[in-house]
């Protein structure tokens, strides 16, 4: 199988990873305001499991280290199983709460405060787990990242005001999202064995990892989505006749931004033999940065917003800079 070979290579893996990160939600605003976020959603996963075996079959499967994608799958334990299904399912869960955030108050609001706190909580619960890094480097770039979803928060309080929606609904989506989000990474890097030229036995490689995670995701998502669907946040309950009464665009749409959140999350954890779960995790979800960039610059999600919410909107991106700065720095 392929495998990273050096920290810097495994650095530019983690920024893919939060190029993907970031940029997936994109697809939910291209497939129209019409188009409801829990019929977008069964898309999405459907992509995130195509991608997951396509790499399994290639990149998993190809090469002189480690063990093909279809041995890993045959001898890994129950323990490793659960493991990596439970993160599937916790992941899966705090997903949708963002997804609806982001459907309720955008991507600048949903990323930076959800992933945001995502990243903070992830960073302390997968360096405890692996201690990989500079500790002191680590936890001051994960303060900065938690003054810099402070700053978001405060700027969409001011911007809530402007289009009479309840800013306590935004932020709680996206907060307990974001909470949730901070547990998975953990689980899935607890089924793989950490040395992936010769892995231990019983444990997961990257690719049957990815893939056992990606079959939580779509079972638990029958569940969950299923409920929202009937009991939706906003909006009249749906059927499953909606989605397939949706065009072939927007079911192509949501399966693309499955595929896209599925490289990063395979190059993220490609990254965590050579970076550290702690570093991989947290300098991924410095996704939050290129989501708010695209919510601000690209879908002007704070064109009405009030002018004094330019300076916290600005701090904001400069506290994230640095913070995923030291973050990187505290693996040198």
């Amino acid at each position: 199988m392929y495998i990273i070979e050096s920290y810097s290579l495994a650095v530019l893996f983690c920024v893919i990873t939060m190029l993907c990160w970031g940029s997936w939600a994109n697809t939910q605003k291209l497939a129209g305001s019409n188009w409801r976020f829990e019929l977008f959603y069964w898309d999405y996963v459907i992509g995130i499991v195509v991608l997951a075996l396509i790499f399994g079959y290639t990149l998993g499967s190809n090469g002189e280290y480690g063990r093909s994608f279809s041995e890993d799958l045959f001898q890994a334990s129950s323990k490793s199983y659960a493991l990596a299904f439970i993160g599937g399912v916790v992941f899966n869960l705090a997903n949708i709460l963002i997804v609806a955030a982001i459907s309720y108050a955008g991507m600048s609001v949903a990323f930076p405060v959800g992933i945001g706190l995502a990243l903070v909580l992830g960073v302390l619960v997968n360096y405890i787990s692996t201690q990989k890094g500079d500790p002191i480097l680590l936890f001051i770039g994960v303060a900065l990242v938690a003054l810099a979803i402070i700053f978001d928060a405060l700027a969409y309080q001011k911007l809530a005001k402007t289009n009479q929606k309840n800013p306590r609904v935004g932020l709680a989506l996206a907060l307990v999202g974001g909470f949730l989000m901070s547990f998975f990474y953990f689980f899935v890097a607890q089924s793989m064995s950490l040395d992936f030229s010769n892995p231990e036995g019983g444990k997961f490689t990257p690719y049957g990892a990815v893939f056992v995670f990606s079959v939580g995701i779509l079972l638990s998502n029958f569940i969950f989505n299923t409920i929202l669907m009937k009991k939706p946040i906003e909006g009249n309950p749906l059927s499953g006749a909606d989605y397939f009464a949706g065009k072939p665009w927007v079911h192509f749409v949501g399966i693309l931004g499955g595929i896209i959140w599925c490289v990063g999350m395979s190059f993220s954890i490609l990254a965590a033999e050579k970076a550290g779960p702690a570093i991989s995790y947290g300098l991924g979800q410095g996704a939050t940065m290129i989501a708010a960039f695209w919510g601000v610059f690209i879908w002007k999600e704070f064109k009405n917003a009030p002018k004094d919410t330019h300076w916290l909107i600005g701090g904001m991106f400069l506290l994230f800079v640095l913070g995923l700065g030291l973050i990187v720095y505290a693996g040198v």
